[in-house]
């Protein structure tokens, strides 16, 4: 794994840190942060993630295609589900303004997160 991201448990949950590395998320990042979250996502176990955001102020479309990608990956096991937290205001803007809002829960804080994965 790279310096990118950190891998907590949180009861059931799995928690993926971005850290403070990962304040503005540029293209040449893209490669080492998706390994990391996808073999992370991969050893979930059961497969509840959330992706906590609060370092990060800034990323593009590149970013929201490795979201795209880890999400599919939660989605084929059993019972997946994945949803973000921590998201400063352009981050949750970009994805409020693209609807994936809807497709994504997005919570402020990491508890609220694991809070909601971990309800029945």
């Amino acid at each position: 794994m790279s310096n990118y991201v950190n891998v907590l448990r949180d009861g059931t949950v799995t928690v993926l840190e971005l850290g403070p590395k990962c304040k503005m998320i540029e293209e040449a990042m893209l490669d080492a942060i998706g390994q990391d979250l996808l073999q992370a996502t991969v050893a979930a176990s059961p497969p509840l993630v959330v992706i906590d955001l609060s370092h990060t102020e800034f990323f593009g479309s590149g970013f929201i295609e490795v979201l795209f990608r880890v999400w599919n990956r939660v989605q084929q096991k059993p019972g997946g589900k994945m949803s973000l937290c921590g998201l400063q205001a352009y981050c949750r803007e970009v994805l409020e303004v693209t609807h994936l809002d809807k497709l994504w829960p997005l919570h402020a804080t990491r508890a609220d997160a694991v809070a909601a994965l971990s309800a029945p």
